[in-house]
């Protein structure tokens, strides 16, 4: 899936992902890939971007080797709609 995650001044991170979670109102959810679009209220914590096969073999190129990412937030919206997720913080 397509994963965006914005700010009201930039974009943080955008590329693909494998999975991501969210820590939700209710608690901690995943997002796979095709999953049922939705609108939803996100709280403090952290966002969990597992990286695709495809971003993995792209992080390797650089010296570190990355194979998820991690945002702390402190509230926002999730929307899923076409497999894209888009985080707005």
């Amino acid at each position: 899936m397509r994963v965006r995650v914005i700010n009201s001044k930039k974009i943080i991170y955008e590329g693909n992902a494998k999975e991501v979670i969210l820590p939700g109102e209710d608690g901690e959810f995943a997002v796979l890939d095709f999953h049922q679009a939705f609108l939803y209220s996100l709280t403090a914590g952290i966002i969990r971007i597992i990286l695709s096969d495809w971003e993995k073999k792209e992080a390797k190129k650089t010296p570190k080797k990355v194979s998820a990412v991690r945002i702390n937030i402190r509230k926002g919206l999730a929307k899923m709609v076409s497999n894209e997720l888009v985080i707005m913080m």
